[in-house]
C-alpha cells in the first residue's frame, strides 16, 4: 500500500523530551518506511517543511523558536486556553480543507483536527484525568474539553502502554479494536559505555563512574521527586557520602517546595541537582549511574527506565501504573507513596552487588524487546487498517 501522510510537528522542536522524542524518532522512520509514498508537515496551523532539518541544526530559525515559546506561554493561561479551544477547530478544518479520504493524518500529541483524511492520534497518557492536581489548571481545563472532542472525530487511536489503552477504552467507552497499544524505545545511543567513553561525560558533570543513584526527569509532583529526596536523606551517611544521589531535569509547575528539599541536600553534600542536561551527555550519564531511581506517581510509559535499561544501567521504580508493564519484570518495584520502601530498596539496590549484576542483564534483554523500528513497522500497520 502506498500511503500519503500528514504527520503533526508541534513537537518537532528542540530540545527533545518526550512527545517530542516520539515524533522525532517516528517520524524519521516513517520517512523513509517502503509503505509511505510522502510525508508532509503539519504544525500550529501552518504548513511546515523539513522540520527533522530543522533539528539537526545548532541553531533553531527564530520564528519556530519564537513561536514554540509563545505556545508554551498561553498554555498556561486559561483564558488564552479557552480562546484556543474555540477558534482552534475552525482555523485547522479551514487550513486542511483540501486533504481527502485517501489521506492519513497522524497526530503524535493527542489530538486531531477536523479535516477529510484518516485520523490517528497518539495518546501518551490520562494525567489530567486521573491526576489533576499534577497540572496547572490551564492545561486540565484545555485537555478536558479537547481531547474528548478529539476522541470523537479520530479513527484509530494509539497509545503508548497497555495501560493508558484500557484507561481510554474504559473512560471514553471507545471500542477495543479502534485503540492500540504500541510501546516506545530507547535510542541506539543508550547502551553500556567503557569507563573511556564514560571519561568526557563524567569529567564534564563532575562525577565517578558508578558512584551515583540518577534520577531523569522534570521536577515536578507527579514526578515524586520530593519523596525520592526524603528517602534518600535517610540512608546512612557513609551511603549517602559514597553514592550521592544525581537529578537530572529542569523545573516543571508547582516544583518550589521539591526544589527547597533539594536544595538542603545540595548543602549537605550528598545530592547533586544537574537541571537540564544536554542530549549529547545524557547516554553516558545513564550508563555511568550504579542505579536508576524513577519512583514516579503516574506515567503513560515511562521512557527513562528503557533508557536506562538499554545502558546496563540497574532500575528501581514504582509498582503502579505502567511502570510494572515497562519494567517487564526487569527492575524493582515498590510503593512509590512509601518512603519506607524507597529507603529499603534504595539501600538494598545501591549495596547489594550480585542484584545490580542480575538486574543490568535482565534490563538490557527487556531494553532490546522494544525499538523504534518495530514502532513505526506497527504505526504503519494501523495506517493501513484505517485506509483499508
Amino acid at each position: 500500500m502506498s500511503i500519503d501522510l500528514v504527520f503533526g510537528a508541534d513537537n518537532l522542536h528542540g530540545p527533545l523530551t518526550g512527545i517530542g522524542r516520539y515524533a522525532y524518532e517516528l517520524a524519521r522512520r516513517l520517512e523513509r518506511h517502503d509503505d509511505i509514498a510522502r510525508v508532509r508537515y503539519f504544525s500550529l496551523g501552518r504548513w511546515v517543511v523539513s522540520p527533522l532539518d530543522e533539528l539537526e541544526r545548532p541553531t533553531p530559525s527564530l520564528p519556530i523558536a519564537n513561536v514554540t515559546v509563545l505556545k508554551e506561554v498561553l498554555a498556561k493561561q486559561l483564558w488564552a486556553v479557552k480562546c484556543y479551544n474555540a477558534l482552534s477547530p475552525v482555523l485547522l478544518a479551514w487550513r486542511l480543507r483540501e486533504l481527502s479520504a485517501r489521506e492519513v493524518y497522524h497526530s503524535p500529541s493527542f489530538f486531531a483536527p477536523v479535516c477529510k483524511a484518516q485520523k490517528v492520534v497518539t495518546v501518551h497518557d490520562l494525567s489530567h484525568e486521573i491526576s489533576p492536581q499534577f497540572h496547572p489548571p490551564a492545561r486540565v481545563e484545555l485537555m478536558g474539553a479537547a481531547l474528548p472532542r478529539s476522541l470523537a472525530i479520530t479513527d484509530h487511536v494509539i497509545t503508548v502502554s497497555e495501560t493508558v489503552r484500557v484507561e481510554v477504552i474504559e473512560r471514553y467507552s471507545i471500542s477495543p479494536d479502534r485503540v492500540s497499544a504500541i510501546h516506545l524505545a530507547a535510542d541506539a545511543s543508550y547502551r553500556p559505555h567503557t569507563l573511556e567513553m564514560l571519561t568526557p561525560a563524567m569529567s564534564a558533570l563532575g562525577l565517578r563512574p558508578g558512584n551515583y543513584c540518577l534520577f531523569v526527569g522534570t521536577v515536578e509532583p507527579r514526578k515524586n521527586v520530593k519523596r525520592l529526596v526524603e528517602a534518600y536523606a535517610a540512608l546512612p551517611a557513609d551511603l549517602r557520602a559514597d553514592c550521592p544521589l544525581v537529578i537530572a531535569g529542569g523545573p516543571g509547575w508547582n516544583s518550589a517546595d521539591i526544589h527547597e528539599a533539594i536544595a538542603k541536600g545540595v548543602e549537605a553534600g550528598w545530592l547533586r541537582y544537574l537541571s537540564f542536561v544536554e542530549q549529547r551527555w545524557l547516554p553516558a550519564l545513564y550508563a555511568g549511574a550504579r542505579l536508576m531511581a524513577y519512583p514516579s506517581l503516574y506515567e503513560g510509559f515511562g521512557l527513562p527506565i528503557v533508557e536506562a535499561m538499554a545502558s546496563g544501567t540497574p532500575v528501581l521504580t514504582s509498582n503502579v501504573s505502567c511502570m510494572p508493564e515497562v519494567a517487564g519484570g526487569a527492575a524493582l518495584l515498590v510503593t512509590p507513596t512509601s518512603v519506607e520502601e524507597l529507603v529499603e530498596g534504595l539501600r538494598m539496590c545501591l549495596t547489594d552487588t550480585h542484584w545490580q549484576e542480575q538486574a543490568a542483564q535482565n534490563g538490557l534483554v527487556r531494553a532490546s524487546q522494544l525499538s523504534w523500528d518495530r514502532c513505526a513497522e506497527m504505526t504503519v500497520q494501523v495506517y493501513e487498517s484505517v485506509l483499508s
